[in-house]
């Protein structure tokens, strides 16, 4: 018997994440009708296919599924996160963080941030604080834009504003990052 699901993923958090995914479950005949970061919508057949075997596809290339509805809830937050900060192209000098997370999910911002900070050892405003920063150490390692483009792209109001908050996070300055080329940036799931 064919059976639709829709699973909720931790650690999807680039396109390649979702190819991995996808080409994993249709190794196993399991048919992939959507897949976006954080969720997969799946057909299977349960005579051949078990809830276990899934996890375990899921788990075996370091994914975990989620069950919980509020942890559904703040995968979802940090999808939105990821999405705004990293792929929404100057999304966040265009709208504030707070109203593309209520319209991208469907909450008031204070829920979001309250959930978030449930299960969560951060608060939502400093996870978001944290992948912008990460986007700047990216964009800096490119060299393709001044760091007043950086400040406008990422919604800083100030480069002052952007260089106190960099250095707040990191610890260094961002002209100190410019030079010294053993930094490394965090991965994404590990912000």
């Amino acid at each position: 018997m064919k059976v639709n699901k829709t699973l909720y993923i931790k650690y999807m958090v680039c396109k390649c994440c979702i190819r991995i995914i996808k080409q994993e479950l249709e190794q196993h005949d399991i048919i992939v009708n959507r897949i976006i970061l954080g969720e997969v919508e799946i057909t299977f057949d349960n005579q051949k296919i078990n809830d276990v075997l899934i996890e375990k596809i899921i788990n075996e290339n370091g994914f975990e599924l989620v069950v919980n509805k509020e942890k559904i809830l703040v995968e979802q937050i940090k999808t939105a996160v990821v999405e705004l900060v990293h792929f929404a192209n100057n999304m966040n000098s265009i709208i504030r963080n707070s109203d593309y997370m209520v319209e991208k999910l469907g909450y008031s911002y204070q829920h979001l941030s309250t959930i978030f900070s449930k299960y969560e050892n951060n608060t939502l405003e400093k996870f978001i604080i944290l992948h912008k920063i990460e986007k700047v150490k990216e964009m800096i390692e490119y060299g393709e834009l001044t760091l007043s483009e950086i400040a406008f792209t990422m919604g800083y109001s100030s480069v002052q504003y952007l260089s106190t908050q960099f250095k707040n996070i990191t610890g260094i300055s961002v002209s100190d990052y410019k030079k010294d080329t053993h930094l490394e940036r965090k991965a994404l799931n590990d912000i």
